[in-house]
């Protein structure tokens, strides 16, 4: 059974960094894709960043130039590096990862969330 597990996050001030882990167990899956997501409060999940195997990332506007993905395809990780922080980056993260079946089809895999907190 595939497990995600975020780690990572926390209270800290406008303008400070946090570094976000989402580590995924009980897998020899090859996943094509991990994500982050935030959610905050009263709000939809909403897409921050995506890489791929061959390392090819996209990000939010909102985010872009501040966040940074990163995943390690042989412990199965993925990390969002935050910095610049802003109030309104407050939000649950959530991580996400899809592999594709033999017949092509996407299977997603999603962690617990990890609470993020920008205030002064």
């Amino acid at each position: 059974q595939v497990q995600l597990v975020e780690s990572g996050g926390g209270l800290v001030q406008p303008g400070g960094s946090l570094r976000l882990s989402c580590a995924a167990s009980g897998s020899a899956f090859r996943f094509n894709v991990m994500c982050w997501y935030l959610q905050a409060p009263g709000k939809q999940r909403e897409l921050v960043a995506t890489i791929t195997t061959a390392g090819s990332t996209n990000y939010a506007a909102s985010v872009k130039g501040r966040f940074t993905i990163s995943r390690d395809n042989a412990k199965n990780t993925v990390d969002l590096q935050m910095n610049s922080l802003k109030p309104e980056d407050t939000a649950d993260y959530y991580c996400k990862a899809t592999r594709l079946t033999s017949g092509g089809t996407p299977v997603a895999y999603w962690g617990q969330g990890t609470q993020v907190t920008v205030s002064s």
